[in-house]
């Protein structure tokens, strides 16, 4: 079960924080959802994983779906049991797949036909099979099955593709047939004319929760915000909102600006894997050669249990392909995302976010 409702607004954007029920656990928005597609953050367990987040996880259906598969879901009662992890766990749809698969699917009224990438097994994804798989995965808040089109796609290819996502919307919520908390995702490109009728037509059906979807996909930053902020007049303000796949940080602070309460992306962590760290200063890599004689830790503002290590070991960890790297820089970056999310509430709530967000603009190379 699901319960939403805000407790401060700015008074010069559409920011807001909300407080957030999901069964018995509760936390304020807006908040950074880390990326465990496959049941893992990558590098890290499971009390890490609770350290770093900000209330909810996200794992992917189509790729618990492949592995470990239902079998194993089900015997196990679930994702969290599987992974031992307590916290809350949205599921993506496999919709995002429908997308980053394209030259290995087919799309049908039925639903969409897949060759899986690993191993060219065929594979048949449908509204009611993605409710059921996130049946099976016990997820807290469900995604709609959707189609995800390409930014650029023209009218003639949106137009029956937003029907079809609303078409498989309502097949979604009549099969789910569980308490899980079921969010409806509004596409539509760039057009605002069908963002604005597709959304229409999903609030009819009244969600838990309104998605995003289509963005972060090809369109530029500042077409992005343009969207956001339009739908913003339209969705509907005592439901939650998620932008799905956005997660840098100049929009997060955009898109919170726009009313956002809800972001996903796998950015902080893999970024991690290429040697990129976040600071308050901005974003750097430990690759840099500056940083072998450089015996500062690691971070000065947050403090958590690996801020401590030297940026001159840490480089020759990541030179050396150490692995131990990879969890230090993991667990930094998301430890930032869930700090930094607090920081943004903090200024939501001293009516100083568009100090705080000129701030980052100014002081930072966040924005570059």
């Amino acid at each position: 079960m699901l319960s939403f409702h805000i407790t401060y607004k700015d008074k010069q954007s559409q920011a807001r924080i909300g407080r957030l029920q999901i069964n018995s656990q509760t936390f304020e928005t807006p908040i950074f959802m880390p990326v465990g597609t496959k049941a893992s953050v990558k590098s890290l367990d499971s009390q890490e994983i609770t350290e770093v987040n900000g209330g909810i996880i996200l794992a992917n259906t189509f790729h618990l779906w492949n592995s470990p598969g239902l079998e194993t879901l089900k015997r196990l009662k679930g994702v969290q049991n599987f992974m031992d992890y307590a916290g809350p766990i949205l599921t993506d749809s496999g919709g995002y797949q429908v997308f980053s698969l394209a030259k290995n699917r087919v799309i049908k009224e039925e639903g969409v036909y897949f060759s899986n990438p690993e191993n060219g097994d065929r594979l048949f994804l449908s509204p009611e099979i993605s409710m059921e798989i996130q049946r099976t995965i016990k997820s807290d808040i469900v995604m709609c099955l959707d189609e995800c089109p390409d930014a650029n796609s023209d009218l003639e290819y949106l137009i029956p593709s937003i029907n079809r996502t609303i078409r498989w919307a309502r097949r979604c919520k009549d099969s789910l047939n569980s308490p899980q908390a079921l969010f409806g995702i509004n596409q539509g490109g760039l057009d605002k004319d069908l963002r604005l009728y597709c959304l229409q037509e999903l609030m009819k059906m009244d969600f838990d929760g309104y998605a995003i979807g289509g963005l972060s996909v090809g369109e530029t930053k500042a077409q992005m915000y343009e969207i956001t902020k339009f739908l913003s007049d339209y969705l509907p303000p005592e439901k939650p909102r998620y932008l799905m796949g956005v997660g840098g940080i100049d929009d997060l602070i955009e898109n919170v600006y726009n009313g956002i309460d809800m972001f996903d992306c796998v950015m902080p962590t893999r970024n991690a894997r290429h040697g990129m760290f976040y600071t308050m200063e901005g974003k750097f890599n430990i690759k840099h050669s500056r940083y072998e004689n450089d015996d500062s830790p690691l971070d000065t503002t947050f403090h958590h249990r690996y801020s401590h290590y030297k940026k001159s070991y840490l480089r020759h960890l990541f030179k050396n392909k150490e692995l131990l790297v990879f969890r230090i820089l993991t667990y930094h970056n998301l430890f930032f995302m869930k700090s930094f999310m607090e920081m943004i509430r903090t200024s939501i709530k001293e009516n100083k976010f568009l100090e705080f967000r000129e701030n980052i603009k100014r002081n930072t190379n966040f924005y570059h």
